[in-house]
């Protein structure tokens, strides 16, 4: 029997993926003791996914700075305590089989904002949050004004993503992914709806996307040769024309794949709240495809893929070189697993200790 393509193992620079089905970062605002060190829930979190059979098990968005933050409830790679704890992690995450990736961010101005439970909107200065920087005093609708970032700043942030890349790496990840999506920093600089500069990084794509190269050239230059980086772009503003488009998007990534990107993860939206998104199962998928084919680059696609036939769809008509979900994962850790039985590809790495429960024992 031909494997599907599903999962065909894919390898990137020196990392080689079992399959790919992969685990999308997904942000646990969970570091109760907001200090950026990733806790037991991580561990059992992102475990339990490489357990269940993921070929990459990304972790969620990492601030490269403590300002960096999307909540103060976020982890961190800005200190070495975060670094050892992350470790650990990691070293479970390869005990499983599974690769292990980390997302490295900034928020830009949708930093400092709280996690739903306590509330939300921005969390005060008396609440122990900050001012918010972005590219422009453009604000996110409901946050706090952002502060324009000087050119220190940027320079900044910039050498905190590299300093990030470094830590992630003494960690034993993988694979590193650069964030700019989402309405957060990066992505921030990339739209005309959040960036007004006048200087070098405003104006023209080219002088938007200044920062996104910037930021990838220096995780590119931590990563050596043999490190896959990724970079994940939301493809479109969904406020064409005004905002950023899937033509854009294109330029850049071929701009990245230049710089030295490996794959981009291609989702959308995030930048601005009344975006009108039409949603629906594998929705994002034709941004995915439409990158892929134009910017001659390997693509990930993200969007409602719940389905096993869906996502070996999508591979296997080379509309994407890899699927990542979040949610599935979420609400069935052993999605891959489950995707290799309803596909009828046999795969070895079924846990030993739940060898009794794969869908092909039977009650003795």
């Amino acid at each position: 029997m031909t494997t599907p393509s599903l999962f065909s193992p894919l390898t990137l620079r020196g990392t080689t993926f079992r399959n790919r089905l992969w685990v999308a970062p997904m942000c646990q605002y969970s570091v109760e003791e907001r200090d950026g060190v990733p806790t037991d829930w991580h561990l059992v979190h992102l475990g339990g996914m490489a357990r269940g059979g993921a070929g990459l098990v990304m972790a969620e968005a990492t601030g490269v700075l403590p300002e960096g933050r999307i909540s103060p409830w976020d982890t961190g790679l800005w200190n070495d305590e975060q670094r050892d704890a992350w470790a650990r992690i990691v070293t479970f995450i390869h005990s499983q089989g599974a690769a292990a990736g980390i997302q490295l961010a900034h928020a830009g101005r949708k930093a400092s904002t709280h996690r739903g439970r306590e509330g939300h909107g921005a969390v005060t200065l008396e609440e122990g949050g900050w001012s918010p920087l972005g590219p422009s005093d453009l604000p996110f609708s409901g946050l706090a004004d952002p502060l324009p970032m000087t050119h220190g700043q940027i320079a900044d942030a910039v050498a905190a993503f590299g300093a990030a890349a470094q830590r992630a790496l003494d960690a034993g990840f993988d694979v590193l992914e650069v964030h700019a999506a989402h309405g957060y920093l990066l992505h921030e600089f990339l739209s005309p709806l959040s960036n007004d500069r006048t200087d070098e990084y405003g104006g023209s794509l080219e002088n938007r996307a200044r920062i996104v190269l910037e930021a990838l050239a220096e995780v590119r230059r931590v990563a050596g040769d043999d490190v896959p980086v990724l970079v994940r772009l939301s493809a479109t503003d969904w406020m064409e024309p005004e905002g950023l488009t899937l033509e854009d998007t294109v330029t850049v990534s071929r701009w990245l794949r230049e710089a030295g990107a490996d794959l981009i993860d291609i989702s959308s939206g995030g930048n601005v709240p009344d975006a009108r998104i039409t949603v629906g199962p594998g929705y994002q998928v034709p941004f995915a495809a439409e990158v892929r084919e134009r910017a001659d680059v390997p693509t990930s696609a993200v969007g409602l893929v719940t389905d096993p036939e869906l996502a070996q769809h999508i591979v296997a008509t080379g509309q994407a070189d890899a699927v990542m979900a979040g949610r599935e994962f979420m609400r069935d850790p052993h999605f891959a697993l489950r995707a290799a039985h309803e596909l009828g590809v046999p795969v070895d790495y079924w846990p030993e200790q739940y060898e009794r429960g794969t869908f092909a024992s039977r009650p003795s």
